[in-house]
């Protein structure tokens, strides 16, 4: 079977540290930190009082009231980079897009847990009368981003959504790219989205030891690779992504971002929550995306990493680079973007593959920020891009989300060449 190849024509994103994908990628080349303290509810009796929220955002400024009033604010996001994305890729105009070729496929890894709360919350401090909303079940479950724009757009193709915690979004993009090569669509809109700076999301992270307990500096909080680091930073926001066969944007002479080279996926088949010490998981699907993209070690320039600032994580995944790169390694540019827009959990794929690709586009590398000391487990020699971002040339870039669960995924974006 001859695949097809796949671009990226449009481009949208909401995170903590920017509303649209230039601010977003402003920012993220500048280095700064979206970590705050809390405002979405009060957070004093929390082991954690900080995380990285969406800022300066109104629904209202881009949902009609009323019906922004029956989804929950992961379907907002959702809503909202997938409107950037569509726009950016100028394909909002009656007949541009054949509405049978044309899918979603979501990513998230809670989905409504804001909703749950919420209605929960609701019916225990009532009287015990079961006064739930009627759309509490439509704007609590995981797949109804996909389908609000599926329906906004009247695309009626392939159309689901992916859950691998944070795996979640890149598998979404890679199932689009799947389906997009095998000639089963024209045109994928996906990408993830998560809004769970909550206080059931933040209680149990914390009960799992799995947040950063810096509340003296919470700015400086997130440290992928630093002898310090002590915890990941919850954040929230979305990404979106237009996906297109080359030919179909060719014909209708489409910007084109870059070309997705392929994917790998793997599990770790070792625990829960803990990555394999060695990283064996991670490695498989990096070394899987390179035989997908039929490229070798030394074509990849640019590795945005998991990198959540977790004490196994951050070495684990360093191990894996080392294993698949071997002396290569000591030319690439590695980053962990989460350092400024915290752990986005189901969303970060999306988020980060934007990073990348803006890498490509701009020839810049985005920094892995707040590095103070170094960890003496880590090869010196190793370049992470510490502090400052690093202009280069960047012809290809590997992205890695890992999932509780044991799920792995690894996705190579390109310059694209006609």
């Amino acid at each position: 079977m001859q695949f097809k190849r796949v671009v990226v024509t449009g481009i949208g994103a909401l995170t903590p540290i920017g509303n649209s994908k230039e601010e977003y990628w402003n920012n993220l080349a500048a280095g700064v930190s979206g970590a705050d303290f809390i405002t979405r509810f009060d957070p004093d009796k929390f082991k954690t009082r900080f995380a990285c929220e969406v800022k300066d955002f109104k629904v209202e400024d881009f949902l009609d009231r009323r019906e922004a009033r029956r989804m929950d604010p992961y379907t907002h996001y959702a809503m909202v980079v997938a409107q950037e994305a569509m726009e950016d890729a100028k394909l909002t105009g009656e007949g541009a897009v054949d509405p049978d070729r044309a899918g979603v496929i979501w990513g998230s890894g809670i989905g409504g847990l804001h909703t749950l709360l919420t209605e929960t919350r609701t019916f225990i401090e009532g009287d015990g009368t079961p006064r739930i909303s009627p759309f509490f079940i439509p704007m609590m479950i995981s797949d109804i981003a996909s389908g609000y724009i599926s329906m906004k757009y009247n695309f009626r193709g392939p159309n689901f959504t992916t859950v691998s915690a944070c795996a979640s979004s890149n598998n979404a993009i890679m199932d689009a790219f799947t389906y997009l090569r095998m000639g089963k669509a024209d045109v994928m809109i996906t990408g993830g989205s998560e809004a769970c700076v909550n206080e059931l999301a933040m209680g149990g992270f914390n009960s799992m030891k799995a947040l950063s307990g810096r509340n003296d500096d919470p700015k400086t909080a997130s440290r992928p690779f630093d002898n310090d680091r002590d915890g990941f930073v919850l954040g929230e926001g979305a990404a979106g992504l237009v996906l297109e066969t080359l030919e179909h944007a060719q014909a209708r002479g489409a910007h084109i971002y870059c070309e997705v080279g392929g994917g790998g996926l793997s599990a770790d088949a070792h625990h829960i929550t803990a990555p394999h010490p060695d990283g064996l998981g991670a490695s498989n699907a990096m070394r899987y995306a390179l035989a997908d993209a039929e490229m070798d070690i030394s074509d990849i320039d640019y590795v945005n990493v998991h990198g959540t600032s977790t004490p196994l994580g951050d070495i684990a995944e360093t191990k894996a680079i080392q294993s698949v790169f071997g002396d290569h390694a000591y030319n690439l540019n590695i980053s962990s973007t989460k350092s400024m827009t915290g752990h986005l959990l189901g969303a970060a794929g999306a988020v980060e593959a934007v990073a990348c690709i803006m890498a490509i586009t701009k020839g810049i590398v985005p920094p892995t920020i707040n590095h103070f000391t170094d960890d003496e487990q880590l090869d010196p020699k190793l370049n992470f891009t510490f502090n400052k971002a690093e202009k280069r040339e960047v012809n290809a870039a590997l992205s890695n989300t890992f999932g509780f669960g044991g799920h792995n995924v690894s996705l190579i974006m390109k310059k694209f060449q006609a």
